[in-house]
């Protein structure tokens, strides 16, 4: 992150002054004395002295610093800048005689670490073409090859290849090896003293943008490799402040040796703050480095106490007369200053220091002192203060120079911030039009809707343009300016334009990870991982390019650009070794290519066992867990994928399975890692002839979760009663994307969820959530350093949301006395009811034969808060008094009302609304209507809409009963029937909610308990099915699965679910674990229901797949009004029509499926959906393919002797291929419908509509509209 601050101070205000040199020091040096006979000798002598010496250096150095990162782990690290290669030290050519050894060196710099080839005339140095010829070392940044033995056929010109994400660069020199036959050698070289301006000096880790707090210390530090590495010869180093050079000193310490060049400030001042440089000499010149100190106020010793004056100087004005002038501290963080105090102390006195207005607080930033002794220096200091109480001295000054009153300077002109890193944004503005002797700036920052500002320097910065670091990635930030000179502040600037803390737009980073999918001998399948950098902006395109490995030239594969993340590339030589690489592109334009993928072979496979899979990714990294996702082989060998194997190795550990047995999904969740501890993955598939080649390995991956990491919170809203989940990322960019998915699969424009983002929040909303809604939920925020969450809803805590749910959206006010009356005296009457509690602003309506009563002389009508009492009194009541009387009561969003009926003749409720559950577990409201006649009306009304029934209710009988078969959680409501004709009116009121619900629950789940079967199992093409029957079965009842006595939650291996005659469990791709006794248990109130089974070896068969193609047609009659929506289902999948399996719809009536070529692959459990907006219906079938010319196996019922009878049948049930269904005749309705044959099954057949009913289907009884 410091690059861009180091590339945006580095302009020419910040040139550092050139070194100076005497004639002496830039002396050539001797190199040639008058010694024939030991030249040779003595050049390789020193050459091989300077190798080791190398050599020995680095490898300290590498050892130095992994002791160093190992000991001391710094608990914030800066972010490297990426960079494309740069050849700090670049080859250089040589000469040499025959049979003696050369080494060529280059230093690389660059992010990430360059990848170094080495070339001989154009082509690829290889080691192994002749062994022991060559060697190649790389170590830290220094790449060497060395020639052993040389001969003159070696000599060439040679280059070196720097490759990175980010480009390529070149160094080339040329090596000449000459013969020495014959040759008579007539003076011999003598190395004379070394200068240190021909050393070679490569810096390695360089001091980047420091913080600092004034009265500490702190140390700026730069290694590097210096060659020769000479004791008696240390580099020189100079250090620059804000283009100063600095001394070493008491307040400087500078040290060179080791190494390393070193700066120490032990007792930091604000004064200190700017951009430090370091230049060194070298062989090819200078280099140097530079990076800004940041040194904020130290803590005051009186808290709220504010900093203390800097920049301090005294102005020679005359013999007694001196101003003294000082800058005043930033105090943006403090209650504002009230004054100064000065000191003074004499130089050559006894050195005191002495108050020099004591009684008057100085207002303004200078002063003038008089009584000065003429021909004596003094110093002075400087105290500030406001209303806490006084800081430390300021630093003592001496006289500097004279100077002009001209007033404080005027503001900064037009201040503008715009991106620079993750967490800096760069600010520039316009110089004051009257500067006045201009001290500096100071920058302020303000996170926008909040008015505290924070200051970004505390020291005036001498240039209009700064780097403001430490920021919060993602928020927004606006700045100001202040200029400073001897007389004080200017006016704060105008405020720049709002600007959020994120890096700018840039071209993305290169894909890595290119790897082989599949190989038919003529084409390759590749794959690539994303780049690691996106460069704020959606990546949009890949294109690949190709070569010979033997090859230099790259041929471009695809000109159109490509989205996906793996390509066929075609057109191949068999036998062929090929290398890719692949650029990413944005709106920003293409990126840089990526390194070369090692050489691949293009031969055909043709292993029974699957290919690798791929694309291995890391979502939910916490501290001890995390999952792993990854894609399918695209080779998957001589039989379909199975299932899977996941290896993990913890660093510096050999590779461990996870899973003992495959996993059928592709993702897995880990758990008991070890935070901070890093990980690899790789993963196999497994088909049924082995196990697969591993996939590549994974990115390295730390068990840490992100800073601010939080997870989904699941919930119920207050005020919609809606369903949801939510979730608060830690960090986001512009081009963030919140993807929630179910089980690891997105989801994508589902009608059961709704989705809405702001900002940095994300939340799911269920719509008429139910079982088909169970499962883990995870959310993912793209381009982001891996911020994600996940959750799992099970049936506990669903069931509990949707009571809590319904009693929101259907708040009732609770009733401890429902109305009634009591005669007082002199004729009065009083009706009241009593509420549990009511709120002030609780509403109310006494209503008398539909008829509203207000409060009068006649009729008193009053509440108590305290009581919940509500009462009306009648002074005088007689026989035409008598009536229905309603009380009607709104606290907020909760009502309730309560009905007393006093009636002479009239037509009344001899018993008001009850409940009761038949045998065959359909509820009935009933009650008893007396004094009634033929004209009387019965009406029935579900929260507040009228339900018609086909035969109208006979009240003559003396009792009504609405019957609401199928009973489930749609049907809880506030049910109410009305009874009139002309002599008056009655009416009866029944809440179905809470423990009334509960209550009804446990009654069907009595009688389905007592009336269930034995478990029955079912062999279908996802597995095993266990099967309860009974009377009737709803999610809402308490049922519990059990293996092993041990409780099983509904799962993608192990699905629980029902229909409405059945309860089951469906067991996928069951193995030797799933072997045992099963039970399952169903529960009222007081007694539990147990039924058991147990699941053997034999139990575990499959039918075989087929081999013989034929054509398969599901048709359906489909009808409503409107026309329905029809959608088809395999699986839980939705179908496109394709060719191989076609959909049509005819004059809007007969839906099929029409599927050709029927396979094995084309088993499973096909469903079709028909909706519009009255509701809908769902019908499904199982269908099974066998091989030609064999039965279909007769499926184990469990060890019952006979299946239990069947039921009256809706949908289709188990039918062999192949199959043809014909369309039949469906019964008028104004809801979708399906009609579609049976067929025989060796289960008992289903009368439902799905084995998880939707919440959306309506009422039995439909509203009359």
């Amino acid at each position: 992150q410091h690059t861009h601050a180091t590339e945006a101070m580095a302009e020419p205000a910040y040139t550092v002054p050139a070194f100076s040199q005497s004639a002496d020091e830039i002396e050539e040096y001797q190199r040639v004395s008058s010694h024939v006979g030991k030249g040779l000798a003595s050049i390789q002598m020193e050459l091989h002295r300077m190798r080791v010496a190398t050599k020995t250096q680095v490898e300290n150095i590498a050892i130095k610093r992994e002791v160093q990162e190992m000991m001391h782990k710094k608990m914030t690290s800066s972010t490297e800048t990426d960079k494309a290669p740069d050849f700090l030290v670049a080859l250089r050519p040589h000469t040499m005689w025959e049979k003696t050894p050369v080494k060529l060196f280059c230093t690389v710099g660059g992010h990430p670490r360059p990848i170094v080839k080495w070339y001989k005339g154009g082509k690829p140095v290889d080691p192994l073409s002749a062994p022991g010829k060559y060697k190649i070392e790389s170590k830290y940044g220094v790449h060497s090859l060395i020639i052993s033995r040389c001969v003159v056929s070696d000599t060439a010109e040679y280059s070196a290849v720097a490759t990175n994400s980010h480009g390529s660069t070149t160094s080339k020199a040329s090596v000449t090896v000459k013969t020495c036959v014959g040759l008579v050698f007539s003076s011999v070289p003598h190395l004379t003293v070394i200068h240190h301006s021909k050393l070679e000096i490569t810096m390695l880790d360089r001091f980047g943008v420091s913080f600092g707090t004034e009265g500490g210390s702190i140390s700026l530090v730069c290694t590097m490799v210096v060659v020769p590495d000479l004791p008696n010869v240390p580099p020189l180093a100079q250090w620059y402040r804000d283009d100063k050079l600095l001394k070493a000193g008491k307040l400087a310490e500078i040290k060179v040796g080791g190494g390393a060049a070193t700066l120490t400030l032990p007792h930091l001042a604000k004064e200190d703050e700017g951009l430090y440089t370091l230049r060194m000499w070298t062989k090819d010149g200078t280099t140097e480095h530079s990076a800004y100190l940041f040194v904020k106020d130290a803590a005051p010793s009186v808290a709220g106490a504010p900093g203390a004056p800097i920049s301090v100087k005294a102005f020679d004005i005359n013999s007694d007369y001196v101003l003294v002038a000082w800058k005043p501290p930033n105090t943006t963080n403090e209650a504002a200053i009230t004054g100064y105090f000065v000191d003074k102390s004499c130089v050559s006195g006894t050195r005191a220091w002495q108050r020099i207005n004591t009684a008057v607080k100085l207002q303004s930033p200078r002063y003038p002192i008089f009584d000065l002794e003429a021909g004596k220096k003094y110093q002075f200091r400087v105290y500030s203060e406001n209303l806490y109480g006084a800081s430390e001295a300021s630093k003592p000054t001496d006289p500097i120079e004279k100077v002009d009153e001209h007033g404080v300077p005027s503001a900064p002109g037009q201040v503008v911030a715009t991106r620079n890193t993750k967490s800096s944004v760069f600010v520039q503005w316009d110089p004051p039009k009257h500067p006045n002797h201009l001290f500096g700036y100071y920058i302020d920052a303000s996170l926008v809707g909040s008015k505290a500002w924070a200051p970004c320097n505390h020291k005036p910065y001498k240039h209009t343009r700064f780097v403001v670091h430490g920021l919060t990635p993602g928020e927004t930030y606006v700045f100001r300016v202040q200029a400073v000179n001897v007389y004080g502040l200017s006016d704060e600037s105008q405020e720049s334009t709002p600007i959020a803390v994120e890096p700018a737009l840039t071209t993305p980073s290169a894909p890595h990870g290119i790897t082989m999918l599949s190989c038919d001998g003529a084409s390759m399948v590749i794959a690539w991982k994303s780049p690691k950098h996106c460069g704020r902006s959606k990546i949009n395109a890949y294109y690949v390019d190709k070569r010979d490995a033997d090859s230099l030239a790259w041929k471009e594969v695809n000109s159109a650009p490509t989205k996906t993340r793996t390509y066929t590339v075609d057109d191949l030589t068999e036998g062929t070794f090929y290398e890719f690489k692949v650029q990413a592109g944005n709106l920003a334009g293409v990126g840089v290519p990526s390194a070369p993928s090692i050489p691949l072979k293009c031969e055909a496979w043709t292993t029974a066992v699957p290919g690798p899979a791929y694309d291995l990714a890391f979502r939910e990294v916490r501290g001890n867990s995390l999952v792993i996702l990854w894609k399918a082989p695209v080779y998957t060998g001589a039989s379909a994928v199975t299932g899977y194997i996941v290896e993990m190795a913890k660093k510096g550990h050999h590779y461990h399975p996870l899973n003992e047995e495959a996993i059928g999904h592709c993702y897995l969740q880990v758990t008991g890692l070890e935070a901070g501890a890093e990980y690899t993955f790789k993963v196999k598939a497994v088909n049924a002839e082995g196990i697969g080649k591993a996939s590549q390995t994974s990115e390295p991956v730390v068990a840490k979760a992100l800073p601010g990491t939080q997870e989904i919170q699941c919930g119920v809203d207050e005020d919609t009663g809606d369903i949801f989940l939510s979730f608060e990322a830690c960090e986001i960019s512009e081009t963030s994307n919140f993807a929630w998915s179910k089980n690891y699969k997105e989801i994508s424009d589902c009608p059961r969820v709704a989705i809405e983002t702001k900002g940095k929040h994300s939340k799911l909303t269920f719509v008429d959530p139910d079982v088909s809604d169970l499962g883990a939920f995870s959310v993912v925020v793209t381009d982001t350093d891996g911020v994600s969450a996940s959750h799992t809803v099970t049936e506990d805590a669903l069931n509990t949301m949707l009571e809590l749910s319904y009693n929101i959206r259907h708040p009732i006010v609770p009733l401890k006395n429902q109305l009634n009356y009591e005669v007082l005296e002199k004729g009065h009457v009083r009706f009241w009811l009593q509420c549990l509690k009511m709120s002030p602003a609780v509403t109310y309506r006494f209503i008398v034969n539909e008829k509203e009563v207000t409060s009068s002389d006649s009729h008193k009508i009053s509440h108590d808060v305290n009581t919940g009492v509500i009462q009306m009194t009648v002074d005088h009541f007689s026989k035409a008094s008598e009536a229905t009387y309603t009380v009607q009561i709104h606290d907020g969003r909760a009502k309730n009302q309560s009905s007393l009926v006093l009636v002479g003749d009239g037509p009344h409720f001899a018993e008001y609304l009850s409940y009761h559950v038949d045998e065959d577990c359909t509820v009935l409201l009933v009650c008893k209507v007396a004094n009634v006649k033929k004209e009387t009306v019965f009406h029935w009304f579900k929260d507040e809409e009228e339900i018609v029934l086909e035969t109208p209710p006979n009240v003559m009988s003396g009792s009504v009963a609405l019957p609401i078969s199928l009973f489930s959680r749609k049907d809880q409501g506030h049910y109410k029937a009305k009874l009139s004709d002309d002599r008056g009116k009655d009416s009866s009121v029944f809440d179905i909610s809470g423990q009334v619900f509960d209550d009804i629950i446990n009654a069907i789940a009595h009688i389905a308990g007592s009336s269930a079967s034995e478990l029955v199992l079912q062999c279908t093409p996802e597995g095993i099915r266990l099967q309860c029957y009974m009377k009737y079965y709803t999610e809402e009842i308490r049922t519990a699965w059990l293996h092993k006595d041990s409780k099983i939650s509904s799962s993608e291996k192990m699905r629980i679910a029902g229909t409405a005659e059945m309860a089951w469990m469906q067991i996928r791709e069951p193995s030797e674990k799933e072997k045992g006794h099963y039970s399952i248990q169903i529960m009222d109130a007081t007694k539990s229901f147990s039924l058991t089974s147990d699941l053997s070896l034999s139990d575990l068969s499959f039918p075989p797949p087929s081999v013989h193609l034929q054509t398969l047609s599901l048709t359906c009659t489909v009808w409503g009004d409107p026309s329905p929506e029809v959608t088809w289902f395999k699986n839980e999948n939705e179908v496109v029509s394709t060719e191989h399996a076609k959909i049509t719809l005819e004059a809007n009536k007969f839906a099929s499926l029409t599927i050709t070529a029927v396979t094995s692959e084309d088993s499973g459990k096909y469903s079709i959906n028909v909706r519009n907006k009255y509701g809908g219906e769902f019908v499904e079938i199982t269908v099974s393919v066998y091989k030609q010319g064999e039965s279909p196996p007769e499926p184990k019922m469990g060890g019952r002797g006979a299946t239990p009878a069947p039921l009256a049948s809706k949908t289709p049930t188990p039918a062999q291929t192949p199959i043809s269904q014909t369309p039949t005749p469906s019964l008028k309705s104004p809801t979708p419908s399906l009609r579609s044959p049976t067929s025989k099954s060796p289960t008992p057949p289903r009368h439902v509509k799905s084995p998880s009913p939707a919440r959306s289907l309506k009422s039995p009884t439909p509203p009359r509209k």
